[in-house]
């Protein structure tokens, strides 16, 4: 009886909490800063060779970590950041379900990289920031090596922010570095799933219950089945959005098969196969499973630090569990937190943390920011349709589950680019690229 509003108290704490040390940071940098200007100024002797504070990736964990480091570091600190991603935009992966469906929409799946940045912050600008476009293809306890130039790049931080999914397609991941080429896969994906008869979803993960129920709803003339493994879609999660998800997928008319997998597609045929040996006719089948996180780096660097899913051990600082390497982090969905739904809000909190201790660090000191999961970070809007979704929170024993109607078919993404400090739906490319290096 007295579940929900301690929920709701317990999540009100919570949130004070976060404005509490967010404004607790605030006032501390700003301290930092009146020392500094009333200090007495000396004659600055040569410039040194910046020390580098290396983060690879810059999905939502990595960019929000060179955000608030580049926003924090001091004037006149010897450290720059340094990002290294492959992708010439930021990917909103939440849309593509969605976008893998719709037409007219994928370009807003690609939001402007720099715009989150604080004014200023590239080099090129006189900041602190270093942006290359590349890969990261090894990296030894001190540096890390380019994939196109085999240019070596010195760190005394590392940030490894590579997130879940890097070989997975869509509709969880796009398998582009540029913009043209991701928009020409979904819009592939559009005509394959508009052109299809026989649409069979093997996955009932968000990402699958998303696009069938986007699919059906659009074209409620299509086949449409949905295969998952376990008992219930969404079994991750409580069951009070398990069956909201199955009364969304009923409603719309998708057959639904629980408790089997694909195991084999015959495209000659037509049909796929399930582990149960029925055959369903299937004319495109969409892969919607789980993505794998991209730890390839750390296992190269500390083999150990490593778990058997893939994910990087961290301490609750976020350093890898690998006390040989305390100048080397890991957060978002590549690192294990032991975070019930990993999402963006989760990524950008660990990113959060990452970001003090390592300027805690730089200036000397011990790195005492921790992240503690919280069940608020799980909290997921799940569509169910073009016009349907339900949002869902609990804390593993209390659930609220919130229904609502869907107005706008691009869902959220003019609130991403402003979040990310792009004009929706203006495309400044060339500006960023413009200070883009390809070397250090």
């Amino acid at each position: 009886m007295l579940g929900k509003p301690l929920l709701v108290i317990n999540g009100v704490g919570f949130a004070l909490s976060f404005v509490l040390a967010a404004l607790r940071r605030s006032l501390s940098f700003r301290l930092k800063l009146l020392r500094l200007s009333m200090s007495p100024s000396s004659s600055s002797p040569e410039p040194k060779k910046p020390k580098n504070i290396v983060i690879v990736g810059a999905s939502i964990a990595g960019y929000t970590a060179a955000r608030t480091i580049a926003q924090y570091l001091l004037p006149g600190s010897e450290y720059r950041v340094v990002v290294i991603e492959p992708r010439d935009h930021f990917h909103f992966t939440w849309v593509l379900p969605r976008f893998c469906v719709v037409e007219g929409h994928e370009h807003k799946a690609f939001i402007p990289y720099g715009g989150y940045l604080p004014a200023g912050s590239f080099e090129a600008d006189g900041g602190k920031v270093a942006w290359i476009k590349d890969r990261v293809a090894t990296v030894s306890r001190d540096s890390v090596t380019l994939e196109s130039n085999g240019e070596e790049i010195p760190y005394e931080f590392l940030i490894v922010a590579t997130g879940a999914g890097a070989t997975d397609t869509l509709p969880s991941r796009v398998p582009a570095t540029e913009k043209a080429q991701g928009m020409e896969l979904l819009r592939e994906m559009q005509k394959r799933i508009r052109e299809s008869k026989d649409l069979v979803v093997v996955g009932g993960g968000a990402a699958g219950v998303e696009l069938a129920t986007d699919a059906k709803s659009k074209y409620p003339e299509k086949r449409v089945v949905l295969v998952h493994s376990r008992d219930a879609v969404m079994h991750r999660f409580g069951p009070k959005l398990q069956a909201a998800a199955m009364d969304g997928i009923k409603e719309l008319g998708i057959e639904i098969i629980t408790g089997d997998r694909v195991v084999s597609e015959d495209k000659e045929k037509g049909i796929a196969v399930l582990k149960s040996g029925k055959e369903i006719v299937c004319d495109y089948l969409v892969n919607c499973t789980g993505q794998r996180p991209d730890s390839r780096l750390i296992a190269q660097l500390s083999p150990a630090a490593v778990s058997e899913s893939g994910h990087i051990l961290t301490k609750p600082t976020l350093q890898i569990q690998d006390d040989s390497l305390p100048n080397v982090y890991a957060c978002g969905d590549v690192s294990d937190t032991n975070t019930t739904h990993p999402n963006s809000r989760s990524a950008m909190r660990q990113a959060t943390i990452v970001a003090y201790n390592v300027i805690s660090a730089t200036e000397g000191n011990e790195p005492k920011e921790k992240y503690v999961p919280h069940w608020m970070d799980g909290g997921i809007k799940l569509t169910l349709g073009l016009d349907k979704s339900v949002a869902n929170v609990g804390d593993g024993k209390t659930e609220f589950i919130i229904p609502s109607k869907e107005k706008d078919v691009a869902l959220m993404s003019a609130g991403a680019w402003h979040k990310l400090g792009a004009k929706p739906f203006v495309d400044n490319e060339s500006e960023f690229l413009s200070k883009v290096r390809s070397k250090i």
